[in-house]
C-alpha cells in the first residue's frame, strides 16, 4: 500500500513543477521579503539536480562565525527560470548564475518555514538537458546546538578552554552549513576547501591534496574530490587534535583523532577499526572506495557517533579507551559503535535510502551488522549475549498503539528526526536477524552482497532489498521474501502466537500483541511468521512458515513440552495454552539448562508480557521467576531483573513502602547466592565481567549488607589515596554508588570527575552521583548539565532520566523537564532521540491518575512548533496509562504472592534503611 501512495505522491510533486512559475497562485507561500515564494512543498522539486559542489568554508573560532562560498554544478531536467534548494540560518550575500562574463545576478527569495531558498533568473531560462553553475556566498554564526556546523569546547589539564568547530549534518542540517540540495537522493561529488589559522588543522571526508598559504597568517587546505554521495555525509572539522594511524590489510589508512591530552587513549579504537574495516571489505566483497578512514572523538556530540564517509565522528566515550581505567562494558561498547559506523560505509553511504521513510535500510542494517562483524572479529566479547535485549527494547515501543511501521511516511525535519528510534534501529536489526536465520546465513549474505553491488552509489527503497534477497530455496520452491518481509516493515507492531498442543496436534493462532484497551487496533493485522520450535524429544530446530491467522502442524510423536521461537530469533512472542506454561515452568525448575540461555531469557520476557495483556495471571510469571535462584547466565539474569525491578519502581512512586521493601527483598534473596559468589576483580570472560558489574551495582544500591560492606571499605581506601588507588574497573560503579550516598563522598567524587581526563571513569562517576539519595545534589547536577561548563550538556538527557529513576529525584526531574522544555528542544532539536529519551524516561514509572493528568496537562499546553505532535508524548502517556491499568489489577495479586512465597522484609544495611533508592 505504501509504495503505491509514494508513487502517487511523487507524481503529484513532479506535476507541480510544471506550474512553478505561476507566482500569483494563492497556494504558494510568501517569502521573507513579502513576494510570493515559487514552491509550496516541503520536498524539493525534481526540475534541477546537483552534480558537483565546490565548497569553501572559513570559520573564525574567536568570533564564532563562518563565511563560505559554494559553486554548484547542476543539471536541468525540465525548463525553468527558478532553482529551489535548502538553506537554514544562512545569510546569503551573493547569488549568481555563472557562464556569462560577469555572472548573472539571481534574485534570492527565502522561505524559512521550509528551510528553502529560491534563486530566480529574470532574464535566463535554464534549458532542459543543460548544465549550469550557480555561485552563492554566505555568512552565519557557528551553531550553539549539536547540529550543522557547530562550536565545541574542551579544557586542557591546566584549565584553558579551547574551541573547535565540527559538523553533524544527518538528517537535515547540511543546509545550516551551506546552501544545498539536502535530501538523500540528490547525490553529488564535493570538492572541499577549508581556511584556518596556523594553530589549527582541518580534516574532511577525503585526504588533503595541498595547503596554500594566504595573506594574514591564514592557510587553505584543499581536499580531494569525494565520491558521489548525499549531503548528510559531508563532514569537516577545524581543531587542534592530534592523531595516530595504521594501514589496513587492504591498504586503507586509518587514523584516530582526539584532543592532544587524550590521544594516548586512541590505540584500542585504531586497532578495532583496522580489523573491522578489513572484515567488511571481505564480507561485502566490495573494496572500501576511499583511500582513508578517519575516526574523530568530538568533545561535544549529541548522539553516539556519525558515519560521515571517510570521517566518522564519535562521542569521546564511544571512541577513547584506557586499559587501566576502562571497563569490560566500555570495551564492548566502543567496539560495537565503531562496527556500526564502519558498516554504514557500505549500508547507507555506498547504497542510501531514497528518502527518510526507509531510514531502517541504513540503521537497521548497521545495528544488525554490529553483531555479525564483532562476533567474528572479536569472539572474546561474546556479543551474541546482547542481541536479544535489542529486540526486547524494540518490542517495548512496538507494543503501543503509538508505534509506527519500520517504513513510514515522513516529511518535515522533526518527523525525520523521530525516525531515529528503536523501531528503525532495533526492530530493523531483529527482523533482519529473523530473515537470516530462516533463509540461512549463506543465502542471506549472498543476497545483501548482490544488493550492495547492484545499487552502489544509488538510492534504494525496501523492495530493492527484498528482490536482491529472493533466492531459489532448496531449488524447487522460492521463498517470497518481499511478501514475507513487507508484513514486518509496512505494518507496525508484532504478532503474539498462541500455541495449543493436543497429543501430536499443535494448533497455532496469530494476533497483534498490543497493550492498552483499544482492541480495535489489533484487527486486520497478519504476518508471515517464520516459526521455529524444539521439543522434549529432539534438539533439532523445526521450521514452519505461518501465513494465515490459524493453522495446524503435527509432531511426529507426543512430547512433554514444546518451545517455540528458538533462541528468540523471531520478532514475536509466544503464549502456550493448556498445560504449556506449567510444563515449561516445571522444566526450568528441575532442569533449566535443557533450554539455551536465550530461550530461558525469552520465556522470562514473554511470560511477563502476557501478564500485561491479560493472557496470564501475575502469579504464573512470578512462579516462573523462582527458578532464577539457580540461574548463572547473563541474559536470563539481566532479563529477570529487567522484568522484576520495574515492579518495585512503580511502588516507589506510590509511597507503598512495605510492599516495595518486600518486593526488593524477594529480588535480592532470589539472586543472593549469585551475588555473594561475585569477586571484586576484573577477572573472567566478557559476560562474567559484565554480569559482575550489573549484579554488584544492583546489590549495593539495594543495600545488600555483604556488598555494601566491601564497597564501603574499597571507597574509603580509594578516597584516602586521593583517588590514586587502582580500583577494579568492573566494580568501580558499585563502589562509587555507595560512596556517593554521603555529602562528603559525593563532593569528593565530583572533584575527581572534574579532574579526570578519562571519559569512561567520568561516566561511571556521573552515574554514581545521579543515583545518590541527596536530592539537592541531584537538582544541582541537572542545572549544571544544562549550563554546560562543569558537566557537558551532551550528557543532560542521561542525567535527567537517571535522576528520574531515583526515588529522591523523580519529582525534581519532571519539574526540570517542564521548566526547561523550550531550552531543551532548542538545544537538542525537536523530534531528536535525546528529547524522546527524556520525555519517555522521566514519565515511565508513574502509575497514578493524578500524575497522568499532570503530564497530559503539560504536553497539551505545547504548540506544534514546541513539540505538541511528537510521537514520544503519545508513548509517554500510553506508558503511564498502562502502568495504571497494571497496578490496579496486579498489586493485590503481587501482595498475596509475596506473602506466600517471601513473607520477610528485606535485610538492609543500616545506612540504607531510610534512604532507599
Amino acid at each position: 500500500m505504501y509504495h503505491l501512495a509514494l508513487l502517487v505522491w511523487l507524481s503529484t510533486a513532479l506535476a507541480g513543477v510544471a506550474h512553478i512559475i505561476k507566482e500569483d497562485e494563492p497556494s504558494f507561500p510568501v517569502a521573507t521579503n513579502g513576494q510570493p515564494f515559487p514552491w509550496n512543498k516541503m520536498r524539493l522539486p525534481q526540475t534541477v539536480s546537483p552534480l558537483h559542489y565546490d565548497l569553501l568554508i572559513h570559520p573564525n573560532l574567536t568570533s564564532l562565525d563562518f563565511s563560505g562560498s559554494v559553486k554548484i554544478q547542476v543539471e536541468v531536467h525540465k525548463e525553468t527560470n527558478i532553482v529551489v534548494l535548502h538553506s537554514k540560518d544562512l545569510n546569503i550575500t551573493k547569488a549568481a548564475l555563472l557562464g556569462s562574463a560577469e555572472g548573472q545576478v539571481l534574485r534570492v527569495l527565502e522561505y524559512p518555514a521550509y528551510q528553502q531558498i529560491a534563486l530566480v533568473s529574470d532574464t535566463t531560462v535554464l534549458k532542459k538537458g543543460g548544465v549550469y553553475v550557480i555561485e552563492l556566498e554566505f555568512v552565519a554564526k557557528l551553531s550553539e546546538s549539536f547540529h550543522g556546523f557547530y562550536k565545541s569546547t574542551y579544557r586542557t589539564r591546566e584549565g584553558e578552554e579551547r574551541v573547535l568547530a565540527s559538523t553533524q549534518f544527518e538528517p537535515t542540517s547540511a543546509r545550516a552549513a551551506f546552501p544545498c540540495y539536502d535530501e538523500p537522493a540528490f547525490k553529488a561529488n564535493f570538492s572541499i576547501r577549508i581556511r584556518r589559522e596556523s594553530r589549527h588543522i582541518s580534516i574532511s571526508n577525503m585526504p588533503k591534496l595541498r595547503t596554500l598559504t594566504l595573506p594574514g597568517g591564514l592557510f587553505e587546505d584543499q581536499f580531494d574530490v569525494t565520491v558521489k554521495m548525499s549531503t548528510y555525509l559531508v563532514a569537516f572539522i577545524v581543531c587542534d587534535f592530534l592523531s595516530i594511524s595504521k594501514n589496513t590489510g587492504h591498504g586503507v589508512k586509518i587514523s584516530v583523532y582526539a584532543v592532544p591530552e587524550k590521544i594516548d587513549q586512541a590505540e584500542f579504537a585504531l586497532d578495532a577499526a583496522v580489523k573491522l574495516l578489513d572484515f567488511y571489505d571481505d564480507y561485502f566483497d566490495i573494496p572500501y572506495p576511499l583511500p582513508k578512514q578517519d575516526l574523530a572523538a568530538i568533545p561535544d556530540f549529541q548522539s553516539g557517533a556519525m558515519e560521515n564517509w571517510g570521517l566518522t565522528t564519535y562521542r569521546e566515550t564511544a571512541l577513547l579507551f584506557d586499559p587501566h581505567k576502562s571497563s569490560a562494558s566500555d570495551k564492548l561498547g566502543i567496539t560495537m559503535v565503531i562496527a556500526h559506523e564502519l558498516a554504514h560505509q557500505w549500508f547507507g553511504n555506498l547504497v542510501t535510502m531514497q528518502w527518510w521513510n526507509d531510514l531502517w535500510l541504513n540503521e537497521g542494517f548497521a545495528k544488525f551488522m554490529e553483531f555479525v562483524s564483532v562476533n567474528i572479529t572479536n569472539p572474546e566479547l561474546q556479543v551474541e549475549d546482547y542481541f536479544l535485549e535489542k529486540c526486547f527494547e524494540a518490542m517495548e515501543v512496538d507494543s503501543l498503539s503509538s508505534s509506527h511501521p519500520v517504513s513510514t511516511p515522513v516529511e518535515n525535519p522533526a518527523q525525520i528526526q523521530e525516525m531515529f528510534d528503536d523501531v528503525s534501529y532495533d526492530k530493523g536489526a531483529c527482523i533482519l536477524h529473523m530473515l537470516r536465520e530462516f533463509m540461512t546465513p549463506e543465502d542471506f549474505k549472498s543476497g545483501i552482497v548482490r544488493y550492495l553491488k547492484r545499487y552502489s552509489y544509488q538510492n534504494t527503497v525496501n523492495t530493492h532489498l527484498w528482490e536482491s534477497l529472493t533466492t531459489k530455496q532448496h531449488s524447487e520452491s522460492e521463498l517470497d521474501v518481499r511478501a514475507m518481509m513487507e508484513t514486518w516493515t509496512l505494518q507496525e507492531g508484532f504478532p503474539l502466537i498462541t500455541v495449543e498442543v493436543k497429543g501430536r496436534q499443535v494448533r497455532l493462532t496469530q494476533e497483534r500483541y498490543l497493550k492498552g484497551e483499544d482492541t480495535s487496533r489489533t484487527s486486520g493485522f497478519l504476518w508471515h511468521v517464520p516459526l521455529t520450535y524444539v521439543t522434549s524429544n529432539t534438539a533439532t530446530v523445526h521450521r514452519f512458515l505461518l501465513k494465515t491467522k490459524t493453522d495446524v502442524l503435527y509432531l511426529p510423536e507426543e512430547v512433554d513440552w514444546v518451545k517455540f521461537n528458538v533462541d528468540m530469533s523471531g520478532y514475536y512472542i509466544v503464549h502456550y495454552e493448556g498445560s504449556g506454561w506449567d510444563d515449561l515452568i516445571a522444566l526450568l525448575k528441575h532442569n533449566h539448562t535443557a533450554l539455551s540461555s536465550n530461550d530461558r531469557a525469552s520465556l522470562i520476557n514473554n511470560v511477563f508480557q502476557l501478564v500485561s495483556v491479560g493472557k496470564l495471571p501475575l502469579d504464573k510469571a512470578l512462579d516462573l521467576s523462582l527458578y532464577l535462584s539457580r540461574e548463572t547466565e547473563i541474559m536470563p539474569v539481566t532479563q529477570g531483573l529487567s522484568e522484576l525491578v520495574p515492579l518495585y519502581k512503580l511502588m516507589e512512586k506510590r509511597d507503598m513502602e512495605a510492599l516495595d521493601n518486600q518486593m526488593k527483598g524477594y529480588i535480592v534473596h532470589l539472586f543472593s547466592k549469585l551475588i555473594d559468589r561475585q569477586v571484586w576483580t576484573d577477572d573472567g570472560s566478557m559476560s562474567e565481567r559484565m554480569l559482575r558489574s550489573y549484579l554488584l551495582l544492583f546489590a549495593c544500591v539495594r543495600g545488600h549488607p555483604p556488598c555494601v560492606s566491601t564497597a564501603t571499605q574499597l571507597f574509603n581506601k580509594w578516597k584516602e589515596s586521593d583517588g590514586n588507588m587502582s580500583l577494579p574497573n568492573d566494580v568501580s560503579l558499585a563502589v562509587f554508588a555507595v560512596g556517593a550516598r554521603t555529602a562528603e563522598g559525593w563532593d569528593f567524587l565530583f572533584e575527581k570527575y572534574r579532574e579526570s581526563l578519562y571519559n569512561s571513569l567520568k561516566s561511571r562517576i556521573k552515574s554514581a552521583l545521579s543515583i545518590s539519595p541527596l536530592a539537592h545534589k541531584l537538582k544541582w547536577m541537572m542545572e549544571q548539565s544544562l549550563e554546560g561548563s562543569v558537566m557537558k550538556t551532551q550528557d543532560l538527557p542521561y542525567v535527567v532520566t537517571s535522576v528520574s529513576r531515583n526515588p529522591k529525584g523523580h519529582k525534581h526531574a519532571w519539574d526540570f523537564l517542564r521548566t526547561n522544555w523550550h531550552s531543551l528542544v532548542k538545544k537538542f532539536d525537536l523530534g531528536s532521540p535525546s528529547v524522546a529519551h527524556m520525555v519517555t524516561g522521566v514519565t515511565s514509572q508513574y502509575s497514578t491518575r493524578e500524575m497522568l493528568e499532570e503530564i497530559r496537562g503539560f504536553f497539551n499546553s505545547l504548540t506544534a512548533e514546541t513539540g505538541a505532535e511528537l510521537r514520544c508524548i503519545q508513548q509517554a502517556l500510553e506508558n503511564v496509562e498502562e502502568n495504571i491499568r497494571w497496578t490496579d489489577k496486579n498489586l493485590p495479586l503481587l501482595q498475596a504472592w509475596l506473602n506466600k512465597n517471601y513473607p520477610e522484609p528485606a535485610q538492609l544495611d543500616d545506612q540504607f534503611r531510610h534512604t532507599e533508592l
